[in-house]
């Protein structure tokens, strides 16, 4: 048998989202997921609904979710750059980031107050630490993540996004081979300081409107080895969310695919289990 990481990103980002993650959750299907704490529904008592799920037994990791892409405001005071009081688009921050134009400091205190307001949250330190739209792995960043987390974290993991397979199956892909790309040197940066990462990665894909989850998923564990991560966004779709992210009926149909009975056959003919949270 193999255990794999099943994790839910964007827990925080609207209410209907976190309750489908809860839901997932407690039905067996998902066994980790990364708190976005600079979202709205981030607040101490969604935090506490996620982490009573762990009385009794544990169910379910909760990371910190690291977010610096709009349209949220940052969690520190005087951060810069910003787009009227928000951080910046995607395509922005990661040219930022690849000409080095962030200030390092700046960049440090952002994720330090990141963590902290996961920790007023959830009364805890995460177990682990991602990015949304990854941007733990871009330059710059990585290592403002990667000395936050030596710091003050350094018993929780960090989720890298280097897939199994060979090079050639992969050189289609391109927003994978792009991960792949940026997390060898997280990777070997991480190993250095003596901070742990997930063996392998898996879960990206395309977000085009006509996307079939519960065909792409199967694909997901394909050489996946045990102790692997599979990234996915499962919610319902409410005003909340609309207004936030792009990202709304793929969610739905996530959530429908992994509630449903298709889900546990794909991984009972696999030999796959969701691994048991610390």
């Amino acid at each position: 048998m193999r255990s794999i990481w099943l994790c839910a990103d964007d827990y925080g980002i609207s209410p209907a989202v976190n309750i489908a993650i809860r839901d997932l959750v407690v039905r067996g299907r998902l066994n980790a997921t990364s708190a976005l704490v600079v979202a709205p529904s981030c607040h101490r008592l969604e935090a506490m609904a996620l982490d009573a799920l762990n009385r009794g037994e544990p169910r379910v990791a909760i990371g910190l979710h690291v977010a610096l892409t709009a349209p949220f405001r940052p969690a520190s005071p005087g951060f810069a750059p910003l787009t009227n009081g928000r951080f910046m688009s995607l395509g922005r921050t990661v040219a930022h980031a690849f000409l080095r134009r962030f200030n390092a400091d700046a960049l440090a205190g952002e994720v330090a107050a990141q963590l902290r307001a996961f920790e007023q949250a959830f009364g805890r330190a995460p177990d682990y630490i991602d990015g949304h739209h990854h941007v733990h792995l871009l330059p710059q960043v990585r290592d403002a993540v990667l000395a936050v987390a030596k710091a003050e974290v350094p018993d929780a993991w960090l989720r890298q996004c280097g897939r199994a397979g060979r090079l050639a199956a992969r050189l289609g892909d391109y927003k994978g081979f792009f991960l792949d790309a940026l997390s060898g040197s997280f990777r070997r940066r991480a190993a250095a300081l003596g901070l742990r990462t997930n063996l392998c990665f898996a879960g990206a894909y395309a977000f085009a409107e006509d996307a079939d989850f519960a065909a792409l998923f199967p694909r997901f564990l394909e050489g996946l080895p045990d102790g692997g991560v599979v990234m996915c966004h499962p919610g319902f779709v409410d005003d909340e969310l609309r207004g936030l992210d792009p990202l709304t009926t793929l969610r739905e149909r996530e959530y429908a695919f992994l509630a449903g009975e298709m889900f546990a056959s794909v991984l009972a003919a696999r030999d796959i289990v969701l691994a048991r949270p610390p």
